[in-house]
């Protein structure tokens, strides 16, 4: 009876553990900033609509794309700033309800142009639309107070144009082109939180096939390569001593062949040593 009762006991103790280590993170998203030069520069161009418009879309999309990669407990942006608003008049610092990491996106450069065709030929003009959209996204440790990440994104034509026929300049994105960059810059936001806080990782390797702990809504996709490495010798910066993380070993490469909704597996085409545990990044980066 008393090795019954230590047994459950141990379970118990067991799975609190594992509650506890499985317990993600709390993000704050701040609502996206607009730079006070472009939004002058927008209302110059009479672009203000497209451009408050876009900030608005992407809130929501940004959101909603961190919340995909299952990775974290997000707070409400209309909670975050009013927590951030007192937060400064108090001088409490960015301590945010419990939050782990604050992320401030900001639009830093925005461009909506218009090119357009005369076709004298069939009587007829083409419009392109040219799209040029540009954000930092700031993570803090909150903590801490300390910034532990800026990085910026750009969208362009490539990315972001519509060709519309016989139409004039309205001042406002069409809908579908609008949720389009939305959920495009949202996408990349999230992606790059993701791999600051959890960088990939091998969770298995059976045979020729690795699985690593990215899946669905963190731009990870059937064909691409990534690059599998191990965490080498700390480094330590000589000016400040501050530590600048582990080097990396390149240890090979796999390809993905299949994205579920938490994980995705690949085929090895390069192996030097992978094994679980080791860090993955895509090709390139």
């Amino acid at each position: 009876m008393k090795n019954r009762i230590l047994f459950i006991l141990c379970v118990a103790v067991l799975a609190g553990v594992s509650q506890v280590n499985a317990q993600r993170k709390v993000v704050g998203v701040s609502s996206v900033k607009i730079t006070p030069s472009i939004e002058a520069s927008a209302k110059a161009d009479n672009s203000l609509l497209s451009l408050q418009r876009v900030a608005e879309a992407i809130d929501g999309q940004l959101i909603d794309s961190l919340n995909g990669t299952r990775k974290f407990e997000i707070i409400a942006r209309s909670d975050l700033d009013a927590l951030l608003e007192e937060g400064g008049l108090t001088g409490a610092g960015l301590q945010v309800g419990g939050s782990d990491y604050l992320i401030v996106p900001s639009i830093d450069d925005f461009q909506d142009l218009i090119e357009k065709a005369t076709f004298s030929g069939i009587g007829a003009t083409a419009e392109k639309r040219k799209i040029r959209l540009g954000m930092v996204a700031r993570i803090y440790d909150s903590a801490e107070g300390t910034l532990i990440e800026s990085s910026s994104f750009q969208l362009d034509n490539k990315f972001a144009e519509k060709l519309l026929n016989n139409s004039t300049r309205t001042g406002s994105f069409s809908d579908e082109l609008l949720r389009q960059i939305a959920e495009e810059m949202g996408s990349k936001i999230s992606s790059r939180v993701v791999d600051v806080i959890y960088p990939a990782k091998v969770i298995m390797v059976a045979g020729p096939q690795v699985t690593i702990n990215r899946g669905d809504g963190t731009n990870i996709s059937s064909g691409q390569v990534w690059s599998i490495y191990t965490a080498g010798e700390e480094m330590i910066d000589p000016d400040t001593g501050e530590s600048l993380g582990s080097a990396e070993v390149n240890i090979g490469k796999i390809q993905i062949e299949r994205v579920t909704p938490k994980f995705s597996t690949g085929k090895i085409v390069e192996d030097y040593g992978i094994e679980k545990g080791s860090i993955a990044r895509p090709a390139g980066q």
